[in-house]
């Protein structure tokens, strides 16, 4: 009983450890990208067209740099926050599983940034003008910083998580987790979830945004039960 004790504080130790090391990793990537902020708004605002954006109080000009500085910060710390994450499910894992380890952070972290990318330059101006063509020439677009940057940064993380959609359910298949029929078998469960996630992930909750985004992730998933049926 002492030794699963002092299993379970160690366990909880690491733990603590690493959300220590991940939220440091954030916090160093914001301040580096606090001075940057305006310029990683110009990138955010250009799948919008030409927008203006207003703010509605004194503070909100520093607190919209601030959530840009954070928002940016996580994006650049995700390989340490992979990383971290992997590492610490990792002494869980038989030893030869462990060598898949370090090829997979690399691999999490290039479907990441394929994801955003992707949603960037495909998905979210098609998003934004359909939003946009909701106003009918009626009403008149009168955007804060605020809720913009959390409408993007949130439309693209989500994108650079459903991107690791594929290399998880590998991973999955491979640990045996799960098997290819199974996947097959329970295709509704799945596009359930990936129908909620885009529900939640879609900042506007509007039909359109949520079917941009869960297209890609229905494909994705197919793309990964054919896959693990051939690996």
């Amino acid at each position: 009983m002492a030794d699963l004790k002092m299993t379970l504080i160690d366990h909880l130790e690491e733990f603590r450890r690493r959300m220590i090391v991940s939220f440091a990793t954030i916090l160093i990537a914001a301040a580096f990208c606090y001075s940057y902020a305006y310029r990683i708004l110009r990138i955010l605002t250009k799948p919008a067209g030409k927008i203006t954006l207003v703010y509605l109080s004194p503070l909100e000009p520093f607190m919209v740099k601030f959530k840009i500085a954070i928002w940016a910060g996580v994006f650049l710390a995700m390989p340490i926050l992979i990383y971290e994450t992997l590492a610490f499910v990792a002494p869980a894992l038989k030893n030869k599983e462990k060598k898949y380890v370090y090829p997979t952070i690399f691999l999490l972290c290039v479907l990441f940034v394929s994801g955003v990318v992707f949603g960037y330059n495909y998905i979210m101006p098609v998003g934004i003008s359909w939003l946009f063509s909701q106003a009918g020439g009626m009403l008149k677009a009168n955007l804060t910083a605020s809720m913009y940057i959390n409408f993007a940064a949130l439309f693209l993380f989500a994108f650079g998580i459903s991107f690791e959609t594929p290399l998880v359910i590998l991973l999955l298949v491979k640990l045996g987790v799960f098997t290819p029929k199974s996947l097959r078998e329970n295709w509704r469960i799945a596009y359930m979830i990936i129908l909620v996630f885009s529900a939640i992930a879609t900042p506007d909750w509007s039909p359109v945004t949520m079917g941009i985004m869960a297209l890609p992730m229905i494909i994705l998933f197919e793309l990964s039960v054919l896959l693990s049926r051939i690996i």
